[in-house]
């Protein structure tokens, strides 16, 4: 109680915040955040999306608050404001991908499949407004046929969200080909009420000097961004663990 209160001294503070939050909750942010400012944001975060205390412990371990709105983007340039500042804070930088185990040779479609087995995490690390809408999406444009990744539909921005994998770094033709995609997409996806669509190229790294000259000249809005994910065990490994069958049927007898 002491350390709340040290930790809390504005009463108008308290009432707009601390007061609004249940009291585990606070207490996580007494104990994992020192930052007055990173626990303010936390604290408000978890109150504008409704945050369980486990998915507020999550989102601290993985460093949102330095990640959120960190991506190499354009909206300035192309998207009005307010609109490019909530787009700009919709994106973070990288994604935390920790819930899936890819080895070094994976390509794009194992990516995509694994997130998509994992929709859930996947849509928890996109952040609050993130509706799926499908993979592999199909495009048609002058009689030749085209996919999107991964496409969603963002509920407070009013647009669609087109999403790129790359499993390698970033090169400066991806965002023409991102730029094609949002053209493309404005024909054939948009209703007239929506909102320009955004793009996001997802990729393993990134050059940020390279990625900032790939935006400088694009008309769309468009944001580049790594993500970070778990290692698949080395094969050296693999024989010294039990595999799933052999837990299973330890399990079985027990």
């Amino acid at each position: 109680m002491r350390a709340f209160a040290e930790t809390w001294p504005d009463l108008v503070i308290v009432q707009q915040l601390a007061a609004q939050l249940p009291w585990f909750h606070n207490c996580v942010l007494l104990d994992k955040v020192k930052d007055p400012v990173g626990r303010q944001w936390y604290a408000e975060q978890a109150i504008l999306n409704g945050w369980s205390r486990n998915i507020l412990v999550m989102q601290i371990e993985s460093d949102l608050y330095r990640r959120q709105g960190k991506a190499t983007t354009n909206f300035q340039a192309t998207l009005p404001s307010p609109e490019s500042d909530l787009a700009q804070q919709m994106i973070k930088d990288p994604y935390n991908f920790d819930f899936l185990t890819l080895a070094n040779k994976a390509q794009e479609r194992d990516l995509e499949r694994e997130l998509l087995a994992h929709l859930r995490q996947f849509l928890v690390e996109l952040g609050v407004g993130f509706a799926f809408v499908g993979s592999q999406v199909p495009l048609e444009v002058g009689g030749e046929d085209f996919r999107l990744d991964l496409l969603f539909y963002h509920l407070k921005l009013r647009c669609f969200v087109i999403i790129d994998l790359k499993v390698g770094p970033f090169k400066p033709e991806y965002a023409g080909k991102m730029n094609f995609y949002l053209s493309a997409a404005y024909d054939l996806l948009r209703h007239p009420d929506d909102k320009p669509s955004i793009g996001l190229i997802l990729c393993k790294s990134k050059n940020g000097i390279v990625a900032e000259y790939a935006l400088r000249d694009v008309g769309k809005p468009l944001g580049i961004a790594e993500f970070r994910h778990l290692e698949k065990l080395p094969e050296q490994l693999k024989g010294t663990l039990p595999t799933i069958e052999e837990i299973e049927a330890e399990l079985a007898l027990s």
